[in-house]
């Protein structure tokens, strides 16, 4: 077992509470409390499968794709391109995709068979070509970078959106209850052999949401660069939130990462700061170090406050009709705050939240310190642009 970075106690108890039931393990440095498995966890069973571990956001991931421009050719219109970018592009939950994405995983009968009853296979099938190619809300985004040759990347993050919270819930809750739900469970440990019949669904099914998230941040860093009038030259593209088959130290196990980048030698990773930080592109290398990690890196900066700490607590609340955002109790982080940060950055905003503010996360640099020797950096991406959610954006699911 080991643990890179400091953690508060809460964060090192879950861990050890996952350990429990594992082989080996490793807690990266940007690792913060989560659901039954810390963020930042990275956990290999015998056999097994965590749902938990994986998460409601199956497949979330990182893809950053290189452009054949300069920054210095776009900087003039990047008012114009942001905006087209948050009108093209479907920010928030429950949002559907103005544009029917076709997509030959749709095709695959076999692969949907995982879903037993015919009218949740028919709704979860609808679900995922409506919302293909949306990005969600949180700290999921678009950004345009440059790098330090002065070269346009486009880079985003998100995963496979409901289609993946629905078939998490639902198989969760067929292994506790023996009903098909989408009422998530709380504080509930679910361990899947993957040789039984539900762990194999479950694990398939993992694996079709896999190919969904691909789908959709391919479509994004596609429709993006044809936006910014670029064609791609280079990509990075990983899961985070996943469980892989992989042999290390001559045995195979299940590896479950959550908020971990799987950072092989020579394989490459792209790991992004807060909005008003830079992000990275990284190689993993060979080292005893590497070894310990599971061959695993970090995601993100990582969290130091939660959602509610940085931006306060508020309702939703019907006036003439719609829908108004109401704070309820103030934040630590004011939008002041947060604007003066980027604007030092020299960084253009489009949506996003206190709750996603720079102060409400480690930064990159001191997290990457932590795993040298484990990975190497390749490039250093500056942000030009980031667009989010909104925070004023109504949540269907929080109503």
């Amino acid at each position: 077992m080991k643990i890179y970075g400091q953690h508060d106690e809460n964060t090192l108890e879950q861990f050890d509470f996952v350990m429990k039931n594992a082989e080996k393990g490793a807690l990266m440095a940007d690792g913060h409390f989560g659901y039954i498995m810390p963020v930042g966890g990275v956990v290999a069973y015998k056999g097994l499968v965590s749902p938990a571990g994986v998460g409601y956001d199956i497949s979330c991931g990182n893809k950053a794709v290189k452009l054949n421009c300069k920054s210095d050719d776009i900087k003039p219109y990047l008012d114009t391109i942001l905006d087209t970018i948050q009108n093209r592009i479907s920010f928030g939950i429950g949002q559907n995709n103005n544009v029917k994405v076709k997509n030959e995983l749709f095709d695959d009968d076999d692969a949907w068979k995982v879903y037993e009853d015919k009218y949740e296979r028919d709704a979860l099938h609808k679900l995922a070509r409506d919302q293909l190619g949306t990005v969600g809300s949180g700290n999921h985004y678009v950004d345009i970078f440059e790098d330090e040759e002065g070269w346009a990347w486009i880079g985003v993050h998100f995963g496979s959106r409901g289609f993946g919270h629905k078939t998490c819930t639902g198989f969760m809750n067929l292994a506790v209850n023996g009903e098909w739900v989408y009422k998530p469970l709380k504080d509930k440990e679910v361990l899947f052999d993957i040789k039984t019949d539900i762990g194999e669904r479950y694990y398939n099914a993992m694996k079709l949401a896999g190919r969904y998230a691909y789908a959709g941040r391919d479509w994004v860093c596609k429709t993006v660069a044809g936006i910014v009038g670029g064609d791609i030259v280079d990509e990075v593209h990983n899961h985070h939130n996943y469980a892989w088959e992989e042999e290390h130290d001559g045995e195979m196990y299940i590896v479950v990462r959550k908020g971990a980048t799987p950072a092989f030698p020579g394989q490459r990773g792209f790991v992004g700061g807060s909005m008003g930080d830079d992000a990275v592109i990284v190689e993993g290398v060979d080292s005893e170090d590497s070894k310990k990690s599971l061959y695993s890196t970090v995601h993100g900066a990582g969290r130091v406050m939660s959602r509610t700490k940085a931006a306060g607590k508020f309702r939703w609340k019907k006036v003439d009709g719609k829908r108004v955002r109401v704070q309820k109790s103030e934040g630590v982080i004011s939008w002041n705050m947060l604007n003066e940060w980027i604007s030092e950055k020299g960084v253009k905003l489009r949506g996003g939240g206190t709750d996603e503010a720079p102060q409400a996360y480690r930064r990159l640099t001191n997290v990457l310190r932590e795993h040298e020797g484990t990975i190497r950096i390749l490039h250093t991406l500056k942000p030009l642009g980031v667009i989010m959610a909104g925070e004023n954006e109504f949540d269907p699911y929080k109503d």
